[in-house]
């Protein structure tokens, strides 16, 4: 093969990629928004714009994404303010519907993707029939981490086998669709405003009835924290019966789709714990010396 048509072809391969979006809502952030925006600015091939949603925020999260686009003018950083209704799912579907790109990757706030997580989603979609994608997650504010992502990847995988690949579960810290696949489903998207349900797998759904194919994708990673273990059980047993709920409100009644419950309700309590020890062991001053 001559070099010219080795050239060629990687420019035609490159003309196919498509171009990513990154949306993320955000209320009362101002913790973790810089470094999820870092993450998101710092890839090995540069996301079409980065787009933070605002909802109605009492803190400075609005002000550091304002100073993250005064910090780093070269990357597309775009804030946009959701200010109609308090909740994820409206202001998730206002940076949807803004994003300009082919597809539309969406995080969360406390997300930290791979710094080749924009790269694996175009590798994801390179094949037209794919219409949504999603990945595992590394728990960054745990111990074991490498470890994690490795259990998390085989949960998953255990859960689309469970399911018999009927429903491709999407992960709301870490999926992508097509700007084609969401004009298709925005309108039926459920807006669930009593805030019972899994906004995701409210997505995973609606693809689903439109036999529109979802692809789990090993390596597009993003890192998330380990954050709801600080619920109450009370709190964390309500989070995790929304996949009942979800399930119920599209009259879903396959016994193995229950699995990601048991699944979240085993590990609460030792996964609980080994937080609590991890994050006394960071706190703890880096003693020098005979100190």
């Amino acid at each position: 093969m001559s070099a010219d048509k080795s050239s060629g072809d990687a420019l035609n391969d490159a003309a196919q990629l498509p171009l990513v979006s990154i949306v993320i809502p955000a209320y009362n952030e101002e913790s973790v928004i810089r470094q999820c925006l870092i993450a998101a600015v710092y890839q090995s091939v540069p996301a079409h714009e980065i787009i933070v949603v605002d909802n109605l925020s009492t803190d400075r999260t609005a002000a550091i994404v304002a100073q993250m686009q005064l910090e780093y003018p070269e990357s597309p950083i775009i804030l946009l303010s959701q200010d109609r209704d308090q909740g994820l799912i409206p202001t998730r579907n206002f940076g949807l519907n803004h994003a300009t790109g082919d597809v539309l990757g969406r995080i969360d706030a406390d997300s930290v993707v791979e710094p080749d997580w924009v790269e694996q989603v175009q590798k994801a979609f390179f094949d037209p029939s794919i219409q949504a994608a999603t990945g595992p997650v590394v728990y960054y504010d745990m111990p074991m981490r490498r470890f994690g992502l490795k259990a998390d990847d085989k949960m998953r995988q255990l859960m689309l086998k469970l399911a018999k690949h009927q429903y491709h579960f999407l992960f709301g810290s870490n999926m992508a669709l097509r700007a084609t696949a969401w004009e298709t489903i925005r309108a039926e998207t459920c807006r669930d405003e009593k805030d019972e349900m899994h906004e995701d797998i409210d997505l995973s759904l609606h693809l689903a009835d439109h036999e529109l194919k979802v692809q789990y994708w090993p390596q597009m990673v993003s890192g998330m924290s380990a954050r709801r273990l600080e619920d109450s059980p009370r709190d964390y047993r309500y989070y995790v019966t929304r996949f009942d709920r979800t399930y119920k409100a599209h009259n879903v009644k396959k016994m193995a789709l229950k699995a990601p419950m048991v699944v979240f309700f085993s590990v609460y309590f030792p996964a609980k714990l080994l937080r609590a020890i991890h994050t006394v062991n960071t706190a703890q001053p880096v003693r020098r010396g005979g100190q």
